[in-house]
């Protein structure tokens, strides 16, 4: 346990940026971070590349 509190707030930024940077999607089309998960027809997930508009599922 941190002795202090800037202690524990160093160990919450390391556990967030390990956690985002594993949970990225790439677009397939245009190698873009910026992705949209959606609902597909059938109820099945899909994503929305919101830099070019790809789709896939």
């Amino acid at each position: 346990m941190p002795a202090s509190i800037l202690g524990e707030g160093g160990d919450l930024l390391g556990a967030a940026l390990i956690r985002n940077t594993t949970t990225r999607l790439l677009c397939p089309s245009c190698g873009s971070l910026h992705v949209a998960q959606v609902l597909g027809d059938n109820g099945g997930i899909s994503y929305v590349c919101t830099a070019c508009g790809h789709s896939w599922s």
